[in-house]
C-alpha cells in the first residue's frame, strides 16, 4: 500500500508557541516542527546537532518566516542545555504553549552483549532527557498560569517484546509512565499530558542504528505491508496538541496498524 496524500495545515494551532526536541533533519522531530508551523504555530527547535539545527532553522524560515522559528542547540542529557531551551522559548514568540519531547536514542544488541555504556546512553537520552524535558515543560507551564500541553514520544516497543531492544524498550515503557504521572500531577494546572507510541516510521537516523534485515522485518509485519512516514506520526501529534483532544491526559496513543 503507498503512502497517502500529505495533510494540509488546517490553523489548528494558530498562535501558539511550542518546543520540539530533536527537531533537526528529517525524522518525526523535523515532521512535527513542520506540521506545527504549517498549522500556525510559532516554534522553538533543539537538537544535540547544532550543524543540521542551523539548516532546518534556515529552511523553515525561508519557508515560514524567520518570526515564526527559532533555534538552540540541546543535548537533553545536559540540564543546563535544556534550561537554555526553555529560557528561549519564554523569551520568544509570546511564550510557550505546547512541548513536545521527541529525543530519543535507539541501537540493537542483545541483552547478554549488551555494555553498561550502551544502557546508561539509550535510558539517559530516552528516559532521562524525556524526564528533564518534561520536568522544565511542566515548570514553566506552571508559572505562565495558562495551562498547556506536552507530548512524549514514546514507542510500540514500550509494550511489545523484541529481540535486541532491552534498553529501548524499558526507557520507552518508562517515558509511557512517566507521561501517566506527569499527567495527573499537572492536570491542576491545566496542563495536559499524553504521548504517542509510533510503529515504524522510516527516517535517515533510523537507518543508521538498525539493520536493513530488521528494518524489511518489521515493515512486513506492518498490516498496510509499509512504514509510516514521519509526517504520519506528527499529524497525531498535532491531534494531542490541539483543542480537538482536550479530554486527554495520561494518554498513550499507538500510531500503528500492527496487531502481532
Amino acid at each position: 500500500m503507498s503512502a497517502p496524500q500529505y495533510v494540509p495545515g488546517h490553523g489548528l494551532l494558530a498562535g501558539r508557541g511550542a518546543v520540539v526536541t530533536a527537531a533537526a533533519g528529517a525524522g518525526i522531530g523535523g515532521a512535527t516542527a513542520r506540521k506545527f508551523l504549517e498549522e500556525g504555530a510559532r516554534v522553538v527547535i533543539g537538537d544535540a546537532h547544532a550543524r543540521r539545527l542551523k539548516e532546518t532553522e534556515q529552511a523553515f524560515a525561508e519557508e515560514f518566516g524567520a518570526d515564526q522559528v527559532a533555534s538552540l542547540p540541546c543535548d537533553v542529557t545536559d540540564e543546563t542545555q535544556v534550561q537554555a531551551l526553555f529560557a528561549l522559548a519564554e523569551q520568544t514568540h509570546g511564550g510557550l504553549d505546547i512541548v513536545v519531547n521527541n529525543a530519543g536514542l535507539g541501537g540493537t544488541a542483545e541483552l547478554t552483549e549488551m555494555t553498561d555504556e550502551q544502557w546508561t546512553k539509550v535510558l539517559d537520552v530516552t528516559l532521562n532527557g524525556t524526564f528533564r524535558c518534561t520536568r522544565a515543560a511542566l515548570r514553566s507551564l506552571k508559572a505562565a498560569g495558562r495551562g498547556g500541553i506536552v507530548v512524549n514520544n514514546a514507542s510500540v516497543v514500550g509494550w511489545r517484546a523484541q529481540s535486541g531492544q532491552a534498553h529501548y524498550a524499558a526507557a520507552k515503557a518508562g517515558v509511557m509512565a512517566l507521561t501517566r504521572c506527569a499527567a495527573i500531577e499537572a492536570a491542576e494546572y491545566g496542563v495536559r499530558v499524553n504521548a504517542v507510541a509510533p510503529s515504524l516510521a522510516m527516517h535517515p537516523h533510523l537507518v543508521k542504528v538498525t539493520s536493513a534485515e530488521l528494518l524489511d522485518e518489521l515493515t512486513e509485519k506492518e498490516a498496510f505491508g509499509r512504514y509510516a512516514e514521519p509526517w504520519e506520526i506528527a499529524n497525531v501529534i498535532v491531534f494531542l496538541a490541539s483543542g480537538y483532544s482536550s479530554y486527554m491526559t495520561g494518554e498513550v496513543v499507538s500510531v500503528s496498524n500492527r496487531h502481532a
